[in-house]
């Protein structure tokens, strides 16, 4: 049911084991006076789990709601002011945390928690309270307390708060409920179903604290896929070899990544092979669906399948059929080229808030296409605002944020989420997202502009690892760019030259000059209002460490907007 690498060997759980270890756990969380209290939300106690992605997380997760109490999942890269937020707003009671680091972030703000009870971690840890501790025997008097706990969750309860980073303010806590959870898992599941996943394999290397994850785990649980956990995220690679996975879900930057590295071996060959990839990758890159394709080409791709893109199959472990990708747009490009190879690549779309998920491309053709997140979930409904907004209305709608009544009433009216999402309904069926609400800006000849669409099209440029695109209120539209600095050193050493290092790179007018042109080339899909004129190159990389993006890779736009404020003023001036 679950498989870990312990001791450098896949340690495995049968559900015989999973089922006893959860119910163990319940116990010991029983005997610790955590329980579900008088039955309402605040009654209820609070648990928080702080990990990288392995068993126990899934396992006490289970325990937490079989005795009518609340998971908080955090992100383990929170940073320590967030962390203290979280814990002390859902006054948590109990932490489990991963690993030493983990432990010693919390213990580093216990006095500020004092409804911090125990911290179990699950790697031992010296002086540390192990989570074995709570796998108690059943006794007369826990085993009836426990009987009644699952007796007595009602659909509508309170099953965990998710606290939401957002790219702007302070954390939100989403409340979910059994309901929620369950009604998304059962639609979800049906997508997955289509793959042909069941008794197969999975692997699993998104924050599992993240919705999406953790969905996707509840739908594998139910459709019997074993879940094998990556080690880290630097040896997914090793790991897919080893696990050989039917499905897996990602966010398009790793998919990115995965393709750029591709193309970076395939930029190493010579001769005869090398001839084979250009062709085979100019084949894939112009593969459609749902459109007659002619013989001759039919022919040609399954002939580069055989010769070719077998070879990339074997590097993701050989066995697999689909991969699910969300949290952000996904380029067409890598849909249609991985789609050409008989990986699927089934984009999805959702937010925390509708459990998360509302939309997902299926895996037959006739329910796919590129560039859409694909029809709804077989029990949602969506309405598109008369200002393009996405509504959206179902059992997976959240039950509100927790203690803030007043945001809750923001985002949900007359029955309808309100997501945030700017979209449409193409051909009536396959719901597209055209940009975030919030995001549009308006430059100063009054004309609007979304940014997403501009970011997702230039990062295609070999040259672009990213971009924040940027003009409110001002003649033009600019952008900080943060060039692919393997690309230009590979570049470099083409030259015949050192690389000179990240700061005299972004400065040299070579590499504004190949930047440039690409985004000249790109420019041609915009309309004149849209196209950039003029940009900024950064030195260093935007990461989730630095506070720059999300968990999920998504861009923190206010965050960005003032750690480069003289940078974009240079672009105006």
């Amino acid at each position: 049911m679950l498989s870990a690498k312990e001791d450098g060997a896949w340690r495995k759980y049968s559900t015989q084991e999973v089922i006893d270890t959860v119910n163990q756990l319940s116990l010991g969380l029983l005997a610790q006076g955590l329980s579900s209290g008088d039955g309402t939300v605040e009654g209820r106690d609070k648990i928080a789990i702080i990990s990288a992605n392995r068993p126990e997380w899934i396992l006490v997760d289970l325990a937490i709601q079989q005795i009518g109490a609340i998971s908080v999942p955090i992100y383990p890269t929170i940073n320590q002011s967030e962390l203290t937020f979280i814990l002390q707003d859902a006054a948590v009671k109990t932490v489990f945390v991963g690993d030493k680091a983990l432990y010693n972030k919390v213990v580093s703000v216990q006095e500020e928690l004092p409804e911090v009870k125990n911290i179990f971690t699950f790697s031992q840890v010296p002086g540390a309270r192990h989570w074995k501790e709570l796998l108690f025997e059943a006794s007369p008097d826990l085993e009836r307390q426990l009987a009644q706990s699952k007796e007595s969750i009602r659909p509508e309860d309170l099953a965990t708060i998710l606290y939401t980073s957002g790219t702007t303010g302070v954390p939100k806590g989403v409340m979910l409920s059994h309901h929620n959870i369950l009604s998304n898992m059962f639609a979800s599941t049906e997508v997955i179903d289509e793959v042909g996943v069941r008794g197969k394999r999975a692997i699993s290397f998104l924050p599992l604290n993240h919705a999406f994850e953790r969905m996707a785990t509840y739908c594998y649980l139910y459709a019997s896929v074993s879940i094998y956990y990556a080690e880290s995220m630097d040896t997914i690679a090793e790991n897919l070899r080893e696990v050989q996975p039917t499905i897996f879900t990602t966010v398009p930057r790793l998919l990115e990544k995965v393709y750029e590295g591709i193309i970076r071996k395939g930029k190493e060959l010579t001769g005869v092979k090398k001839s084979l990839f250009d062709w085979a990758l100019k084949l894939a890159e112009r593969y459609e669906i749902n459109t007659p394709l002619p013989v001759s080409y039919r022919l040609q791709l399954a002939l580069a399948n055989k010769l070719v893109f077998s070879k990339w199959r074997e590097a993701l472990g050989g066995e697999i059929k689909s991969i699910i990708t969300g949290a952000a747009a996904c380029q067409v490009r890598l849909l249609k080229v991985f789609s050409a190879t008989q990986i699927i690549i089934q984009e999805g779309y959702g937010l925390t808030e509708a459990s998360p998920i509302i939309s997902g491309n299926r895996y037959p053709e006739e329910n796919r296409k590129f560039g859409t997140v694909g029809p709804l979930l077989s029990n949602v409904k969506v309405k598109i605002a008369e200002d393009g907004e996405i509504l959206c209305q179902g059992p997976n709608v959240m039950m509100g944020y927790y203690k803030r009544p007043d945001l809750t009433a923001e985002v949900i009216k007359d029955g309808w989420l309100h997501t945030g999402d700017i979209g449409i309904l193409d051909e009536g069926k396959f719901l597209k997202i055209t940009d975030r609400k919030k995001e549009l800006f308006k430059t100063s000849g009054g004309k609007y502009v979304a940014p997403q669409p501009i970011e997702n099209k230039m990062v295609e440029s070999p040259w672009i690892e990213q971009i924040m695109v940027v003009g409110e209120s001002q003649k033009f539209v600019g952008a900080l760019i943060v060039p692919a600095f393997q690309a230009l050193q590979e570049w470099y050493s083409a030259q015949g030259l050192p690389y000179p290092g990240n700061l005299a790179a972004v400065a040299d007018k070579r590499v504004r000059a190949l930047i440039g042109e690409a985004i000249k080339q790109y420019n041609r899909f915009f309309n004149p209002v849209e196209q950039l004129k003029k940009f900024t190159l950064l030195p260093q990389e935007w990461t989730v460490a630095s506070g720059e993006l999300t968990p999920t890779l998504k861009l923190k736009r206010k965050v960005l907007s003032e750690k480069y404020r003289s940078a974009i003023q240079e672009i105006y001036t």
